[in-house]
């Protein structure tokens, strides 16, 4: 089973963009590979969330699944508890991402803003869901100051609850990256005790499918599917 979980350090980061340059790098590589997206808030019914967001970039091939959706952009308990809805819970993430990973070599869980944004009323987090399945997640970053903090404290939230990162991507790398850019760089690695793995540029999810497709496997690091060497 190969499940690879992704949070952010924070929102509006790149988390997805992230996700789809992954799964277009696997795809690229031969590999199947399915999104799920565990829960998906401020999008209304029928209107494409997240993990359309990855199939579009990635392509059709791409399996995607949502546990559940809530109209308002607020973090799954809230947003759940607002709309008078059942919120998600840990063992339907866990159960979810097992079942694609009996189909697919690949699974994708994307989460929804940071490790530990609350999914219920117990307080149960993404990092439940990944312990509970032995999965690794995936840090995706800033690139810009504060970013080094953000980070510390997701890569210290994992190492406390026992889960393994394989690294960190910076998922909207700017084209002409300031001196705390290039120097988060060097530094990121440092304080999430785990290697950085890619720099997805500014403005890819803009890019056309095609082009996005083509070029996803050089800004990620083998490890995630890529060329990329940092």
């Amino acid at each position: 089973m190969s499940v690879l979980f992704i949070t952010g350090t924070g929102t509006e980061i790149g988390k997805t963009v992230t996700t789809a340059a992954i799964a277009a790098a696997e795809l690229a590589r031969g590999r199947s590979v399915a999104v799920l997206k565990a829960a998906q808030t401020g999008v209304a019914p029928g209107e494409p969330g997240d993990a359309a967001e990855v199939a579009r970039l990635a392509g059709d091939a791409v399996t995607t699944a949502e546990i559940a959706r809530f109209p308002e952009p607020l973090a799954p308990a809230t947003a759940a508890r607002r709309a008078g809805l059942p919120p998600v819970r840990t063992e339907q993430i866990a159960e979810a991402a097992e079942k694609l990973a009996t189909e697919h070599d690949v699974v994708l869980v994307e989460g929804a803003g940071g490790l530990l944004v609350r999914f219920d009323e117990t307080g149960a987090t993404l990092a439940d869901a990944a312990k509970a399945l032995g999965a690794p997640v995936l840090m995706v970053a800033q690139a810009g100051l504060g970013t080094l903090n953000a980070t510390a404290l997701t890569a210290l939230a994992l190492r406390t609850a026992g889960i393994e990162t394989p690294g960190v991507v910076i998922g909207s790398w700017p084209a002409e990256p300031d001196l705390a850019s290039r120097c988060n760089v060097e530094d990121l690695p440092e304080v999430a005790g785990a290697p950085l793995l890619g720099l997805v540029p500014a403005g890819s999810g803009a890019l056309p499918p095609a082009r996005f497709r083509a070029e996803a496997a050089r800004w990620l690091a083998p490890r995630l599917g890529g060329t990329w060497g940092g």
